[in-house]
C-alpha cells in the first residue's frame, strides 16, 4: 500500500477507493480517473498546492481520527514530503485501477512524466554549471547600461 511520512513523522497511508475518488471530486473538483491520459498526472506533480489538498481529501478519515486538520496537514507538507506524497499518490492511482492493462498504461505514463522531469532537471542543471545563465545575465545588464533611462524631472 503507498504511504508517505509528513515533515512531523506521520505516516498517511494512499489506498485510493470509490469513496476517496468521489471525495476528491467534491472537496477539490479534480477527478482522479483522468490520471489515465496523463494530464492529472502532470498537473498533480507540478502543482503542490493542488496536490496536497488532493492528498488531505484523499486522507481525511485518517486526519479527522488524528484530529489533523486541513491547515495542519498542509504545514506539515513541505520538500521530501511532498516529493514522497506524490509518489504514493501515484502509486495509489495506478494501483485503484482493476484492470492489468489500465495500470499498465498508467505506469507507462507515470514513467514517461518521470523522465521528461529529470530531463528538464537535467537542462536547468547543464545551463547552471555551464555559466550560460550568467552570460545571458551579464548581456542584459550591458543592453540596460547602453539604453539611456529618461526619468521624470524633479518637482521642484
Amino acid at each position: 500500500m503507498p504511504e508517505f511520512k509528513d515533515t512531523e513523522g506521520r505516516q498517511w497511508n494512499v489506498n485510493i477507493t470509490v469513496q476517496d475518488i468521489k471525495r476528491v471530486r467534491e472537496l477539490c473538483d479534480v477527478d482522479l480517473m483522468e490520471a489515465v491520459e496523463g494530464k492529472l498526472l502532470d498537473r498533480l506533480s507540478t502543482d503542490p498546492i493542488l496536490l496536497v489538498d488532493t492528498l488531505f481529501a484523499i486522507v481525511q478519515p485518517q486526519a479527522e481520527k488524528r484530529e489533523v486538520s486541513d491547515e495542519d496537514f498542509g504545514r506539515s507538507m513541505a520538500g521530501d514530503a511532498i516529493e514522497t506524497a506524490t509518489v504514493a499518490l501515484i502509486e495509489g492511482i495506478i494501483a485503484f485501477f482493476p484492470n492489468p492493462r489500465d495500470r499498465q498504461s498508467m505506469k507507462k505514463v507515470y514513467e514517461t512524466t518521470l523522465r521528461m522531469m529529470e530531463k528538464a532537471r537535467d537542462v536547468i542543471e547543464h545551463r547552471l554549471e555551464s555559466g550560460e545563465l550568467e552570460a545571458v545575465e551579464a548581456q542584459l545588464l550591458e543592453q540596460l547600461g547602453q539604453q539611456s533611462i529618461g526619468l521624470p524631472e524633479s518637482a521642484e
